[in-house]
């Protein structure tokens, strides 16, 4: 059963984004993938929020670029942790992404990475999942404690 869920607002975002799938894989935590625009298919996006957490999962990442209204979209459908990577595109290099991220209004949190902050992001749901399972929290500091190398 999934636990994290990832939705990208484009196709254009694939590349970038597969760190994702690619760190969750090897920490062993299942998940979820999704293209869906919160302004091409806001009814799809937005059930794709209302029906995660009965669907079991514990956390959302959302990654867009431009605009980025995707992430704050999806928060503002579940009370589940949201995940929010601005993609670096467009005339402004992902700087719109990023402010549109991390300027959410009072009472819709969104959590927010670097541009193109995807590692950060699979790392942070990690993380976020690890605090009520051991097993996983002992991989992820088997992770940190390589990083001391």
């Amino acid at each position: 059963m999934p636990l994290v869920r990832i939705i990208l607002g484009s196709k254009s975002d694939l590349e970038i984004c597969q760190t994702i799938t690619q760190i969750l894989d090897e920490f062993r935590v299942q998940h979820d993938f999704f293209i869906s625009s919160a302004h091409r298919n806001p009814e799809h996006t937005a059930n794709l929020a209302k029906n995660a957490e009965s669907e079991g999962i514990k956390v959302i990442i959302a990654c867009a670029g431009m605009a980025a209204h995707l992430p704050g979209v999806i928060a503002s459908h579940t009370v589940l942790p949201v995940i929010g990577v601005p993609i670096q595109s467009g005339a402004l290099n992902g700087i719109d992404a990023l402010y549109s991220i991390a300027q959410m209004p009072p009472g819709v949190p969104v959590a927010s990475v670097a541009i193109n902050g995807v590692k950060n992001a699979a790392l942070l749901a990690i993380q976020i999942l690890a605090t009520s399972d051991a097993e996983l929290r002992d991989r992820f500091r088997t992770y940190k404690d390589s990083l001391k190398g």
